[in-house]
């Protein structure tokens, strides 16, 4: 807590840079309000992630495999492929905080909806309704993602902005590590206790809109005149700068991407507790906790360094793990978390790292649609790398991740070389 008070003074202490004289006045009461509606929406996120909590959902309500493999493509490509068409109507807004609050009560709601569904519906029906409200949830999602940069960058400073995500990155992995810890405990039935997490969820989703919608956002007129649907894509060599970025961004990709293999390598090594949902959650969370708030002052002073750290980081836990598989030592009860943790760090850089590099390159009157084309040429790339689970499932996870250290490291070196926004 005491890390926490200590960058929120520092945000108070300097202003200016990148925002208007009035915006100046009101930054320091505005940096609270983004890092608690952050620090909100970030624990809703941890508490029904697709990838742990609604896979093992989708599995005690007998849903069909086929429907669980659909939740992180879904949730994934649906948050970032909507961008391109909702960013020109949200250019148009004078106020854009009301978009992202609108994104966040959507996902609230979408959140309860799966929670009906769970309690009220089984096997195959309940599998389509939580696919479906996950749906709705990701274009919500997409929408916060859209106005976020251009609110975060019209009311706070530079110099302040990876500091208020690192630290509302923080706060939330503190709550989701407690979520995991009870999980493991087992003091509380696993279905209530993953239902109850739901409900809590969308409750968050809800009181962070409202808590966003108090930031106090300068009204100007909107930028009517906008590019609007796939014109927007010639940013992408208009701009060489962003297409770089671009580009970055896709090969930093394994650090989302490799964790499922990470897990099917350690299940074949014979280690089934680290495949329990508790000890997956915990570390992630722990990953979070323990590097959200370093990276966040890192971007503060660069975050090309950022992204090109975290691609390093990741290749080297990536080729870590292949190295401790050979040697036969991945079943040991250190090894695979070890990995993982590696990787979930090296990951939260890659999101703080590209976010504040995003919003400090783009010009001010354009955020939007920078955000959009990089988001939805993004998810694109994100579809076509589901074809990794066919490389898996024919060459084995060992030579998966193996690839992913590849291109993890090709990507940290194109980051390096961006321009220092």
């Amino acid at each position: 807590m005491g890390l926490l008070n200590g960058g929120v003074a520092a945000l108070t202490e300097a202003r200016g840079e990148g925002i208007s004289p009035e915006a100046q006045e009101a930054e320091p009461a505005n940096c609270f309000r983004h890092i608690g509606a952050l620090s909100l929406t970030k624990l809703a996120d941890g508490l029904i992630d697709p990838k742990l909590v609604l896979s093992w959902l989708m599995g005690a309500i007998g849903a069909p495999a086929f429907l669980v493999g659909l939740l992180v493509p879904v949730r994934e490509s649906g948050a970032l492929l909507p961008q391109l068409l909702t960013a020109p109507r949200i250019r148009a807004m004078g106020q854009r905080k009301w978009a992202w609050a609108a994104g966040s009560a959507g996902q609230g709601v979408a959140a309860l909806v799966i929670v009906a569904a769970a309690l009220l519906l089984e096997g195959w029906l309940a599998g389509v309704a939580i696919v479906g409200a996950l749906a709705v949830l990701a274009v919500a999602r997409s929408i916060c993602s859209v106005s976020y940069k251009d609110v975060l960058g019209k009311t706070v400073a530079k110099p302040h902005r990876g500091t208020v995500t690192g630290a509302a990155g923080s706060v939330a992995a503190a709550g989701v590590l407690l979520f995991a810890g009870l999980l493991m405990l087992g003091l509380i039935d696993r279905f209530q206790l993953v239902i109850g997490a739901i409900t809590l969820a969308g409750a968050l989703w809800l009181l962070g809109a409202i808590t966003f919608a108090t930031i106090e956002e300068e009204e100007k007129p909107g930028n009517v005149e906008a590019e609007a649907g796939l014109s927007q894509l010639a940013l992408l060599w208009r701009d060489r700068g962003l297409g770089r970025f671009v580009l970055a961004r896709i090969l930093l990709l394994p650090t989302a991407l490799a964790p499922p293999y990470l897990v099917i390598l350690a299940g074949s090594a014979g280690d089934d507790r680290f495949g329990a949902l508790g000890a997956m959650v915990l570390a992630s969370s722990l990953a979070a906790l323990v590097s959200s708030w370093v990276w966040g002052r890192l971007a503060d002073r660069s975050a090309r360094l950022v992204l090109a750290l975290s691609g390093a980081v990741a290749a080297g836990f990536l080729a870590l793990a292949v190295g401790l598989h050979l040697a036969g030592v991945m079943g040991t009860v250190w090894a695979a978390p070890l990995a993982l943790f590696g990787l979930m760090v090296s990951y939260q850089g890659v999101r703080l790292g590209r976010s504040t590099w995003l919003v400090n390159y783009a010009p001010e009157d354009n955020r939007a649609a920078y955000t959009a084309v990089a988001n939805t040429t993004v998810g694109v790339a994100l579809l076509a790398a589901g074809g990794f689970g066919v490389v898996a499932s024919i060459l084995g996870a060992d030579v998966t991740l193996g690839i992913f250290a590849v291109i993890a490291a090709l990507g940290a070196t194109i980051a390096f070389f961006l321009d220092d926004a």
